[in-house]
Protein backbone atom coordinates (compact mmCIF):
# COMPACT_ATOMS: atom_id res chain seq x y z
CA UNK A 1 0.00 0.00 0.00
CA UNK A 2 1.41 3.38 -1.04
CA UNK A 3 1.70 5.87 1.81
CA UNK A 4 2.10 9.61 1.33
CA UNK A 5 2.11 12.44 3.90
CA UNK A 6 -1.40 13.20 5.09
CA UNK A 7 -0.70 16.89 5.68
CA UNK A 8 0.08 17.48 2.00
CA UNK A 9 -3.51 16.57 1.07
CA UNK A 10 -4.68 19.61 3.00
CA UNK A 11 -1.82 21.96 2.16
CA UNK A 12 -1.77 25.18 0.16
CA UNK A 13 1.80 25.72 -1.07
CA UNK A 14 3.53 28.97 -1.91
CA UNK A 15 6.75 28.87 -3.92
CA UNK A 16 9.37 31.46 -3.01
CA UNK A 17 12.44 32.40 -5.04
CA UNK A 18 14.47 33.67 -2.06
CA UNK A 19 16.42 36.48 -3.72
CA UNK A 20 13.21 38.13 -4.96
CA UNK A 21 10.44 37.77 -2.37
CA UNK A 22 11.32 40.01 0.58
CA UNK A 23 14.32 41.48 2.37
CA UNK A 24 14.92 42.59 5.92
CA UNK A 25 17.08 45.27 7.49
CA UNK A 26 18.00 42.67 10.10
CA UNK A 27 20.29 40.96 7.59
CA UNK A 28 23.53 42.73 6.68
CA UNK A 29 24.01 42.83 2.91
CA UNK A 30 27.03 43.05 0.64
CA UNK A 31 27.41 45.97 -1.72
CA UNK A 32 26.58 46.08 -5.44
CA UNK A 33 23.04 44.76 -5.13
CA UNK A 34 20.54 45.62 -7.83
CA UNK A 35 17.69 47.91 -6.78
CA UNK A 36 14.66 45.92 -5.65
CA UNK A 37 12.31 47.22 -8.33
CA UNK A 38 14.75 47.15 -11.25
CA UNK A 39 14.41 44.67 -14.09
CA UNK A 40 15.78 41.25 -13.06
CA UNK A 41 18.98 40.03 -14.70
CA UNK A 42 20.54 36.60 -15.04
CA UNK A 43 23.39 37.26 -12.64
CA UNK A 44 22.32 40.20 -10.46
CA UNK A 45 21.28 39.93 -6.83
CA UNK A 46 18.36 41.81 -5.25
CA UNK A 47 19.17 40.82 -1.68
CA UNK A 48 16.06 38.93 -0.64
CA UNK A 49 16.53 36.96 2.56
CA UNK A 50 14.84 34.57 4.98
CA UNK A 51 14.19 37.18 7.66
CA UNK A 52 12.23 39.07 5.03
CA UNK A 53 10.06 35.97 4.70
CA UNK A 54 9.64 35.81 8.49
CA UNK A 55 8.43 39.41 8.44
CA UNK A 56 5.89 38.56 5.71
CA UNK A 57 4.42 35.47 7.33
CA UNK A 58 1.33 37.48 8.26
CA UNK A 59 0.78 38.13 4.55
CA UNK A 60 1.16 34.45 3.70
CA UNK A 61 -1.09 33.36 6.53
CA UNK A 62 -3.76 35.86 5.47
CA UNK A 63 -3.57 34.46 1.95
CA UNK A 64 -4.18 31.00 3.42
CA UNK A 65 -0.76 29.46 2.79
CA UNK A 66 0.07 26.40 4.89
CA UNK A 67 3.34 25.31 3.24
CA UNK A 68 6.29 27.07 1.62
CA UNK A 69 8.48 25.59 -1.09
CA UNK A 70 11.80 27.42 -1.29
CA UNK A 71 14.12 27.43 -4.25
CA UNK A 72 17.67 26.58 -3.09
CA UNK A 73 18.89 28.13 0.15
CA UNK A 74 22.40 26.73 0.39
CA UNK A 75 25.52 28.83 -0.04
CA UNK A 76 26.04 29.53 -3.72
CA UNK A 77 27.47 32.09 -6.10
CA UNK A 78 24.30 32.28 -8.23
CA UNK A 79 21.20 34.33 -7.48
CA UNK A 80 19.09 31.20 -8.01
CA UNK A 81 21.48 29.12 -5.88
CA UNK A 82 21.39 26.00 -8.06
CA UNK A 83 25.21 26.22 -8.14
CA UNK A 84 25.68 24.70 -4.69
CA UNK A 85 28.87 25.68 -2.89
CA UNK A 86 28.21 24.27 0.59
CA UNK A 87 25.32 21.87 1.21
CA UNK A 88 25.60 22.25 4.98
CA UNK A 89 25.34 26.04 5.14
CA UNK A 90 22.49 28.44 4.40
CA UNK A 91 23.71 31.25 2.15
CA UNK A 92 24.92 34.22 4.25
CA UNK A 93 23.12 36.68 1.98
CA UNK A 94 19.91 34.91 3.00
CA UNK A 95 20.83 35.26 6.67
CA UNK A 96 22.66 32.00 7.27
CA UNK A 97 21.58 29.06 9.41
CA UNK A 98 20.18 31.27 12.17
CA UNK A 99 17.71 32.87 9.77
CA UNK A 100 16.40 29.49 8.64
CA UNK A 101 16.14 28.37 12.26
CA UNK A 102 14.04 31.42 13.13
CA UNK A 103 11.94 31.01 10.00
CA UNK A 104 11.18 27.39 10.84
CA UNK A 105 10.25 28.31 14.41
CA UNK A 106 7.92 31.10 13.31
CA UNK A 107 6.42 29.17 10.40
CA UNK A 108 5.78 26.05 12.44
CA UNK A 109 4.15 28.15 15.16
CA UNK A 110 1.62 29.13 12.47
CA UNK A 111 1.25 25.53 11.23
CA UNK A 112 3.12 26.40 8.03
CA UNK A 113 5.38 23.64 6.69
CA UNK A 114 8.66 24.35 4.88
CA UNK A 115 10.24 22.25 2.11
CA UNK A 116 13.54 23.10 0.48
CA UNK A 117 15.21 22.46 -2.85
CA UNK A 118 17.82 19.71 -3.11
CA UNK A 119 20.26 19.97 -6.01
CA UNK A 120 22.04 16.63 -5.96
CA UNK A 121 22.72 15.90 -9.62
CA UNK A 122 25.40 18.56 -9.89
CA UNK A 123 27.35 20.92 -7.66
CA UNK A 124 29.45 23.95 -8.62
CA UNK A 125 33.02 24.97 -9.32
CA UNK A 126 33.12 26.33 -5.77
CA UNK A 127 32.06 23.01 -4.23
CA UNK A 128 34.92 21.92 -1.96
CA UNK A 129 35.64 18.57 -3.59
CA UNK A 130 35.61 20.02 -7.11
CA UNK A 131 37.75 22.98 -6.05
CA UNK A 132 40.15 20.44 -4.57
CA UNK A 133 40.35 18.68 -7.93
CA UNK A 134 40.94 22.00 -9.70
CA UNK A 135 43.79 22.85 -7.34
CA UNK A 136 45.45 19.43 -7.30
CA UNK A 137 44.40 18.02 -10.68
CA UNK A 138 45.26 14.32 -11.02
CA UNK A 139 46.62 14.19 -7.46
CA UNK A 140 43.30 15.06 -5.83
CA UNK A 141 41.69 12.26 -3.77
CA UNK A 142 38.26 13.48 -4.90
CA UNK A 143 38.47 12.63 -8.59
CA UNK A 144 35.90 9.84 -8.27
CA UNK A 145 33.34 12.36 -7.02
CA UNK A 146 32.97 13.53 -10.62
CA UNK A 147 33.11 12.20 -14.17
CA UNK A 148 36.55 13.42 -15.23
CA UNK A 149 37.91 12.45 -18.64
CA UNK A 150 41.21 14.33 -18.84
CA UNK A 151 43.66 16.84 -17.37
CA UNK A 152 44.23 19.65 -16.84
CA UNK A 153 40.62 20.29 -15.86
CA UNK A 154 39.14 22.93 -18.13
CA UNK A 155 36.60 24.51 -15.78
CA UNK A 156 36.36 27.99 -17.27
CA UNK A 157 35.67 27.31 -20.93
CA UNK A 158 37.94 28.01 -23.85
CA UNK A 159 38.36 24.41 -24.87
CA UNK A 160 36.73 21.00 -24.85
CA UNK A 161 35.14 20.23 -21.52
CA UNK A 162 36.89 17.25 -19.94
CA UNK A 163 34.35 16.39 -17.24
CA UNK A 164 30.61 15.79 -17.27
CA UNK A 165 28.56 18.88 -16.49
CA UNK A 166 24.85 19.61 -16.44
CA UNK A 167 23.83 20.69 -19.94
CA UNK A 168 27.54 21.07 -20.71
CA UNK A 169 27.86 24.11 -18.43
CA UNK A 170 31.39 24.13 -16.97
CA UNK A 171 30.21 25.77 -13.74
CA UNK A 172 27.95 22.78 -12.96
CA UNK A 173 30.08 19.62 -12.61
CA UNK A 174 27.96 16.51 -12.40
CA UNK A 175 28.36 14.45 -9.24
CA UNK A 176 29.28 10.78 -9.64
CA UNK A 177 26.59 9.14 -7.55
CA UNK A 178 28.03 5.69 -8.33
CA UNK A 179 30.80 6.53 -5.85
CA UNK A 180 29.82 5.34 -2.36
CA UNK A 181 31.28 8.43 -0.70
CA UNK A 182 29.16 10.71 -2.89
CA UNK A 183 26.01 8.76 -2.19
CA UNK A 184 26.65 8.86 1.54
CA UNK A 185 27.41 12.59 1.38
CA UNK A 186 24.05 13.31 -0.27
CA UNK A 187 22.16 11.08 2.15
CA UNK A 188 23.84 12.89 5.07
CA UNK A 189 22.75 16.24 3.62
CA UNK A 190 19.19 14.97 3.32
CA UNK A 191 19.21 13.72 6.90
CA UNK A 192 20.87 16.84 8.32
CA UNK A 193 18.25 19.32 7.16
CA UNK A 194 15.32 17.08 8.06
CA UNK A 195 16.76 16.91 11.57
CA UNK A 196 17.24 20.68 11.43
CA UNK A 197 13.47 20.95 11.04
CA UNK A 198 12.56 21.24 7.36
CA UNK A 199 9.48 19.29 6.34
CA UNK A 200 10.61 17.81 3.05
CA UNK A 201 12.60 18.02 -0.15
CA UNK A 202 11.87 19.20 -3.65
CA UNK A 203 14.40 17.36 -5.82
CA UNK A 204 15.99 19.18 -8.73
CA UNK A 205 16.26 17.18 -12.00
CA UNK A 206 16.19 13.83 -10.14
CA UNK A 207 15.72 11.82 -13.34
CA UNK A 208 19.33 12.68 -14.20
CA UNK A 209 20.43 10.49 -11.32
CA UNK A 210 19.35 7.44 -13.25
CA UNK A 211 19.41 5.07 -10.31
CA UNK A 212 16.22 3.87 -8.63
CA UNK A 213 18.08 2.36 -5.69
CA UNK A 214 19.72 5.71 -4.97
CA UNK A 215 16.31 7.34 -4.61
CA UNK A 216 14.93 4.41 -2.63
CA UNK A 217 17.74 4.82 -0.12
CA UNK A 218 17.21 8.60 -0.12
CA UNK A 219 13.57 8.00 0.82
CA UNK A 220 14.47 5.48 3.50
CA UNK A 221 16.94 7.87 5.12
CA UNK A 222 14.52 10.83 5.09
CA UNK A 223 11.45 8.92 6.22
CA UNK A 224 13.37 7.22 9.04
CA UNK A 225 13.81 10.65 10.62
CA UNK A 226 10.41 12.10 9.71
CA UNK A 227 7.85 9.71 8.20
CA UNK A 228 5.69 12.73 7.27
CA UNK A 229 8.44 14.45 5.28
CA UNK A 230 7.33 15.28 1.73
CA UNK A 231 9.52 14.23 -1.20
CA UNK A 232 8.55 15.79 -4.53
CA UNK A 233 10.56 15.46 -7.72
CA UNK A 234 10.97 17.83 -10.64
CA UNK A 235 9.79 15.53 -13.43
CA UNK A 236 8.22 17.28 -16.42
CA UNK A 237 6.68 14.19 -18.01
CA UNK A 238 4.76 11.13 -16.85
CA UNK A 239 6.57 9.76 -13.83
CA UNK A 240 5.27 6.29 -13.05
CA UNK A 241 8.82 5.01 -12.55
CA UNK A 242 9.37 7.22 -9.50
CA UNK A 243 5.83 7.12 -8.11
CA UNK A 244 5.41 3.52 -7.01
CA UNK A 245 5.60 4.37 -3.31
CA UNK A 246 9.30 3.57 -2.88
CA UNK A 247 10.94 6.76 -4.20
CA UNK A 248 9.02 10.07 -4.37
CA UNK A 249 5.68 11.00 -2.86
CA UNK A 250 4.81 13.18 -5.85
CA UNK A 251 6.16 15.23 -8.72
CA UNK A 252 5.65 18.77 -9.90
CA UNK A 253 2.53 18.23 -11.98
CA UNK A 254 3.49 19.97 -15.22
CA UNK A 255 1.21 17.62 -17.15
CA UNK A 256 -1.68 19.27 -15.34
CA UNK A 257 -0.22 22.72 -16.03
CA UNK A 258 -0.20 21.96 -19.74
CA UNK A 259 -3.88 20.97 -19.66
CA UNK A 260 -4.84 24.12 -17.75
CA UNK A 261 -3.09 26.32 -20.30
CA UNK A 262 -4.73 24.48 -23.17
CA UNK A 263 -8.27 24.78 -21.80
CA UNK A 264 -8.53 27.89 -19.65
CA UNK A 265 -6.97 30.20 -22.25
CA UNK A 266 -9.56 29.39 -24.94
CA UNK A 267 -6.68 29.50 -27.43
CA UNK A 268 -5.34 32.88 -26.33
CA UNK A 269 -1.73 31.90 -25.67
CA UNK A 270 1.66 33.43 -26.34
CA UNK A 271 3.32 30.33 -27.76
CA UNK A 272 6.71 32.06 -27.86
CA UNK A 273 6.74 31.90 -24.05
CA UNK A 274 6.04 28.15 -24.11
CA UNK A 275 8.49 27.05 -26.81
CA UNK A 276 11.61 25.51 -25.31
CA UNK A 277 10.01 24.93 -21.90
CA UNK A 278 9.84 21.38 -20.57
CA UNK A 279 6.06 20.97 -20.71
CA UNK A 280 5.80 22.13 -24.35
CA UNK A 281 4.03 21.66 -26.66
CA UNK A 282 0.71 22.98 -25.34
CA UNK A 283 -2.35 22.16 -27.42
CA UNK A 284 -5.55 24.21 -27.28
CA UNK A 285 -8.23 22.04 -25.65
CA UNK A 286 -12.00 22.04 -25.83
CA UNK A 287 -14.02 20.59 -22.95
CA UNK A 288 -13.78 16.92 -24.07
CA UNK A 289 -10.03 17.28 -24.58
CA UNK A 290 -9.60 18.86 -21.17
CA UNK A 291 -11.73 16.23 -19.48
CA UNK A 292 -9.66 13.53 -21.16
CA UNK A 293 -6.44 15.14 -19.90
CA UNK A 294 -7.78 15.40 -16.35
CA UNK A 295 -8.78 11.75 -16.31
CA UNK A 296 -5.54 10.53 -17.88
CA UNK A 297 -3.54 12.55 -15.35
CA UNK A 298 -5.35 10.86 -12.48
CA UNK A 299 -5.43 7.44 -14.08
CA UNK A 300 -1.72 6.82 -14.32
CA UNK A 301 -0.99 7.09 -10.59
CA UNK A 302 -2.29 5.60 -7.37
CA UNK A 303 -4.85 7.71 -5.51
CA UNK A 304 -2.41 8.20 -2.63
CA UNK A 305 -0.04 9.84 -5.14
CA UNK A 306 -2.71 11.94 -6.88
CA UNK A 307 -3.83 13.48 -3.62
CA UNK A 308 -0.35 14.88 -2.91
CA UNK A 309 0.80 15.85 -6.41
CA UNK A 310 2.23 19.37 -6.48
CA UNK A 311 -0.17 21.16 -8.82
CA UNK A 312 1.07 24.43 -10.25
CA UNK A 313 0.41 27.11 -12.84
CA UNK A 314 4.00 28.30 -13.28
CA UNK A 315 7.40 28.28 -11.58
CA UNK A 316 10.82 29.90 -11.70
CA UNK A 317 11.53 27.71 -14.75
CA UNK A 318 8.59 28.93 -16.85
CA UNK A 319 7.15 32.20 -18.00
CA UNK A 320 4.41 33.46 -15.71
CA UNK A 321 1.00 31.92 -16.41
CA UNK A 322 -0.51 35.40 -16.79
CA UNK A 323 2.03 36.37 -19.44
CA UNK A 324 1.56 33.13 -21.37
CA UNK A 325 -2.17 33.91 -21.30
CA UNK A 326 -1.47 37.33 -22.84
CA UNK A 327 -2.32 39.03 -19.54
CA UNK A 328 -5.90 37.76 -19.62
CA UNK A 329 -6.78 37.73 -15.91
CA UNK A 330 -9.88 35.61 -16.60
CA UNK A 331 -7.65 32.79 -17.82
CA UNK A 332 -5.63 32.96 -14.62
CA UNK A 333 -8.76 33.08 -12.46
CA UNK A 334 -10.28 30.07 -14.19
CA UNK A 335 -7.06 28.10 -13.80
CA UNK A 336 -6.80 29.06 -10.13
CA UNK A 337 -10.32 27.81 -9.43
CA UNK A 338 -9.60 24.54 -11.21
CA UNK A 339 -6.32 24.07 -9.36
CA UNK A 340 -7.99 24.60 -5.99
CA UNK A 341 -10.80 22.16 -6.73
CA UNK A 342 -8.76 19.35 -8.33
CA UNK A 343 -7.00 16.46 -6.53
CA UNK A 344 -3.50 17.36 -5.42
CA UNK A 345 -1.82 20.15 -3.47
CA UNK A 346 -2.16 23.57 -5.13
CA UNK A 347 1.00 25.70 -5.31
CA UNK A 348 1.02 29.45 -5.90
CA UNK A 349 4.20 30.89 -7.42
CA UNK A 350 5.01 34.03 -5.46
CA UNK A 351 3.25 37.08 -6.90
CA UNK A 352 0.77 35.26 -9.11
CA UNK A 353 -1.91 36.15 -6.61
CA UNK A 354 -1.39 39.88 -7.19
CA UNK A 355 -0.98 39.71 -10.96
CA UNK A 356 2.81 39.65 -11.25
CA UNK A 357 3.71 38.88 -14.85
CA UNK A 358 6.92 38.04 -16.67
CA UNK A 359 8.35 36.13 -19.59
CA UNK A 360 11.03 33.47 -19.55
CA UNK A 361 13.98 33.53 -17.12
CA UNK A 362 14.97 36.03 -15.77
CA UNK A 363 11.68 37.93 -16.21
CA UNK A 364 9.70 35.24 -14.37
CA UNK A 365 11.87 35.96 -11.32
CA UNK A 366 10.90 39.56 -10.66
CA UNK A 367 11.04 41.04 -7.19
CA UNK A 368 7.76 40.98 -5.29
CA UNK A 369 6.31 44.53 -5.29
CA UNK A 370 5.38 45.32 -1.68
CA UNK A 371 3.71 48.57 -2.71
CA UNK A 372 0.06 47.48 -2.56
CA UNK A 373 -0.79 50.13 -5.13
CA UNK A 374 0.86 47.84 -7.70
CA UNK A 375 -1.32 44.84 -6.80
CA UNK A 376 -4.36 43.52 -8.63
CA UNK A 377 -6.47 43.60 -5.49
CA UNK A 378 -9.44 42.00 -7.27
CA UNK A 379 -7.25 39.05 -8.24
CA UNK A 380 -5.82 38.74 -4.73
CA UNK A 381 -9.34 38.65 -3.30
CA UNK A 382 -10.32 35.98 -5.82
CA UNK A 383 -7.32 33.79 -4.96
CA UNK A 384 -8.12 34.14 -1.26
CA UNK A 385 -11.64 32.93 -2.01
CA UNK A 386 -10.26 29.92 -3.89
CA UNK A 387 -7.98 29.07 -0.98
CA UNK A 388 -10.82 29.44 1.52
CA UNK A 389 -13.11 27.29 -0.63
CA UNK A 390 -10.64 24.42 -0.62
CA UNK A 391 -10.02 24.69 3.10
CA UNK A 392 -13.74 24.72 3.90
CA UNK A 393 -14.63 21.62 1.89
CA UNK A 394 -12.88 18.33 2.48
CA UNK A 395 -14.36 16.91 -0.73
CA UNK A 396 -12.08 19.26 -2.68
CA UNK A 397 -9.03 17.85 -0.90
CA UNK A 398 -9.61 14.13 -0.55
CA UNK A 399 -12.94 13.44 -2.27
CA UNK A 400 -13.72 11.25 -5.25
CA UNK A 401 -13.41 12.91 -8.66
CA UNK A 402 -15.65 12.31 -11.66
CA UNK A 403 -16.19 14.35 -14.83
CA UNK A 404 -19.96 14.47 -15.43
CA UNK A 405 -20.15 16.91 -18.36
CA UNK A 406 -17.75 17.97 -21.10
CA UNK A 407 -19.25 19.69 -24.12
CA UNK A 408 -17.87 22.50 -26.25
CA UNK A 409 -16.08 24.85 -23.79
CA UNK A 410 -17.74 23.70 -20.55
CA UNK A 411 -16.55 21.04 -18.12
CA UNK A 412 -18.34 19.93 -14.95
CA UNK A 413 -16.79 17.58 -12.41
CA UNK A 414 -18.16 16.07 -9.22
CA UNK A 415 -16.29 15.82 -5.92
CA UNK A 416 -17.60 13.74 -3.01
CA UNK A 417 -16.29 12.96 0.43
CA UNK A 418 -18.87 11.20 2.59
CA UNK A 419 -22.02 13.29 2.72
CA UNK A 420 -20.35 16.31 1.14
CA UNK A 421 -21.11 16.53 -2.59
CA UNK A 422 -19.91 19.33 -4.85
CA UNK A 423 -20.05 20.20 -8.54
CA UNK A 424 -17.39 22.37 -10.15
CA UNK A 425 -18.37 23.92 -13.50
CA UNK A 426 -15.80 25.71 -15.69
CA UNK A 427 -16.62 27.67 -18.84
CA UNK A 428 -13.63 28.75 -20.90
CA UNK A 429 -15.76 30.07 -23.75
CA UNK A 430 -16.59 33.66 -24.65
CA UNK A 431 -20.33 33.11 -24.23
CA UNK A 432 -22.33 32.16 -21.15
CA UNK A 433 -23.29 28.49 -21.14
CA UNK A 434 -26.64 27.10 -19.98
CA UNK A 435 -26.39 23.34 -19.78
CA UNK A 436 -28.13 20.18 -18.59
CA UNK A 437 -25.98 17.78 -16.56
CA UNK A 438 -26.90 14.12 -16.14
CA UNK A 439 -26.71 13.46 -12.39
CA UNK A 440 -28.44 10.13 -11.83
CA UNK A 441 -25.13 8.33 -11.26
CA UNK A 442 -24.08 10.67 -8.46
CA UNK A 443 -27.29 12.22 -7.03
CA UNK A 444 -30.93 11.15 -6.70
CA UNK A 445 -33.78 13.37 -7.88
CA UNK A 446 -35.10 16.09 -5.64
CA UNK A 447 -31.71 17.25 -4.33
CA UNK A 448 -31.20 21.01 -4.03
CA UNK A 449 -27.89 22.51 -5.01
CA UNK A 450 -26.73 25.94 -3.91
CA UNK A 451 -23.97 28.01 -5.46
CA UNK A 452 -21.15 28.42 -2.95
CA UNK A 453 -18.69 30.03 -5.38
CA UNK A 454 -20.12 32.37 -7.99
CA UNK A 455 -23.39 34.25 -8.36
CA UNK A 456 -25.96 32.95 -5.81
CA UNK A 457 -28.44 30.49 -7.30
CA UNK A 458 -30.39 27.38 -6.32
CA UNK A 459 -30.98 24.36 -8.56
CA UNK A 460 -32.66 20.99 -8.09
CA UNK A 461 -32.12 17.60 -9.66
CA UNK A 462 -35.10 16.09 -11.50
CA UNK A 463 -35.52 13.27 -14.01
CA UNK A 464 -31.92 12.25 -13.48
CA UNK A 465 -30.52 15.65 -14.43
CA UNK A 466 -29.54 19.09 -13.28
CA UNK A 467 -31.16 21.38 -15.82
CA UNK A 468 -30.65 25.00 -16.74
CA UNK A 469 -27.27 25.34 -15.04
CA UNK A 470 -25.80 28.66 -16.17
CA UNK A 471 -22.07 29.41 -16.09
CA UNK A 472 -20.98 32.92 -17.10
CA UNK A 473 -18.41 33.30 -19.87
CA UNK A 474 -14.79 32.77 -18.85
CA UNK A 475 -15.79 31.87 -15.33
CA UNK A 476 -16.32 28.96 -12.99
CA UNK A 477 -18.85 28.18 -10.28
CA UNK A 478 -19.12 25.63 -7.49
CA UNK A 479 -22.38 24.08 -6.28
CA UNK A 480 -23.05 22.15 -3.10
CA UNK A 481 -25.75 19.54 -2.67
CA UNK A 482 -27.92 20.34 0.35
Amino acid sequence: MIQTPEWVRHAVFYQIFPDRFANSTRIAKPSNLESWDSKPTLTGFKGGDLMGVVERLDYLQDLGVTAIYFNPLFQSTANHRYHTHDYFRIDPILGGDDALRELLTEAHARDIKVIIDGVFNHASRGFYQFSHALENQSSSPYLDWFHITGFPLNAYGGGKLNYDAWWGLPDLPKLNTATPAVREFIFKVAEYWIRFGVDGWRLDVPAEINDDEFWREFRRRVKAINPDAYIVGEIWHEAQRWLQGDQFDAVMNYQYTRALLGFCSNGKLDMSLIDGIGYAPVSVLDAPGFAYSLNVNLGIYDRAINEVQLNLLDTHDTARFLSIAKNDVNTLRLAMLCMFTYPGAPCIYYGDEIGLNGGKDPECRKSFPWDEGEWRQDLLDYVKRCVALRKQHVALRTGDFKVVYAVDKTVVYFRQQGDEKLFVALNSGTQAATINVVTNEVLPDGVSLTTIFGKPAIYQTANGSLTGLTIPKREGIVLKAQ
